[in-house]
């Protein structure tokens, strides 16, 4: 039975193949963003005051519709850098997640962080296309690709001086994977083919990684103490998303998820969201 992860895949390929042959790689390559040098996401991310927070940029979901129907990447950006994100996620797929390239390109513009292409990468093409929008890193889905298509891609995006995020959602995707290629590591908590959610799914995958790959928990963080959960199962950094696009400020809900996370792994227990913040009520999906 075809997933939601299916159709996606389906019409990346379509768009890349239409893509390319309106822009060649070769033109991309020509753009003065291919050739300027990249920001370290690994390095962004281990963070001594606490975990890391990349705060994502996105209109739209499947699973949420629009999120954000005002939507300007670059003064979101340039509010989550100011609340202290260590690295902006941007959304391009534009189908299914109403995003582009030029949106990656305005946040690239706008901050001087790791900027992260986050979209269905299936072909080398799409590497050199977010080499030549602004990225310093982007996300390569384990889910999304066979064992040597992911090792092919990880290879180029390396030789392109990309950085990489690689998402896996359970432990036995690790075995399609060559760790030793691998800086940071994401776990999806919600499986992107039936949008289940689970937090325990980054807790069984955390531990059984060597201590010099980077850990991101992703999805379903719902209150600081969650957050606390993912950091004590070994999460150096979280990506967030939806709840920060669903606030009329992203960036002080941001400031406000640092700040309940730090209050909440400082003292063991459960935090609730003060009056406003729209983070830490029971009910709120932080990813």
């Amino acid at each position: 039975m075809s997933t939601i992860l299916d159709q996606i895949l389906a019409d990346t390929r379509a768009l890349v193949g239409e893509r390319r042959a309106v822009t060649p790689a070769a033109a991309l390559m020509r753009r003065s963003a291919f050739h300027a040098p990249t920001l370290s996401l690994a390095r962004a991310l281990r963070r001594p005051d606490g975990p890391a927070v990349i705060a994502e940029c996105k209109r739209a979901s499947p699973s949420e519709g629009v999120i954000r129907r005002e939507y300007h990447p670059a003064d979101v950006a340039r509010a989550y850098k100011n609340a202290a994100a260590a690295a902006i996620s941007v959304l391009t797929e534009p189908t299914h997640f109403k995003g582009s390239l030029e949106h990656l390109a305005e946040v690239r513009q706008a901050v001087d962080l790791p900027v992260i292409r986050k979209d269905f990468v299936v072909d080398e093409y799409q590497l050199v296309e977010a080499r030549a929008y602004g990225a310093d890193a982007v996300l390569l889905i384990a889910a999304a690709l066979d064992p040597a298509a992911l090792a092919d891609l990880l290879g180029a995006a390396r030789q392109l001086g990309l950085g990489v995020l690689v998402e896996v959602h359970e432990p036995a995707e690790l075995d399609a994977l060559d760790l030793d290629l691998v800086d940071v590591l994401g776990v999806n908590n919600r499986d992107l083919r039936t949008f289940d959610v689970d937090l325990g799914r980054a807790e069984r995958v955390f531990p059984t990684l060597p201590e010099r790959i980077v850990r991101v928990a992703e999805s379903g963080i719902r209150t600081a103490a969650d957050a606390a959960r993912l950091r004590r199962a070994g999460a150096d950094a979280f990506l967030v998303g939806t709840h920060l696009m669903r606030q009329p400020d992203p960036g002080r809900a941001l400031a406000t998820l640092r700040r309940e996370t730090a209050l909440a792994l400082a003292s063991g227990r459960p935090v609730q969201g003060a009056p406003g913040s729209g983070f830490a009520s029971p009910t709120t999906e932080v990813a």
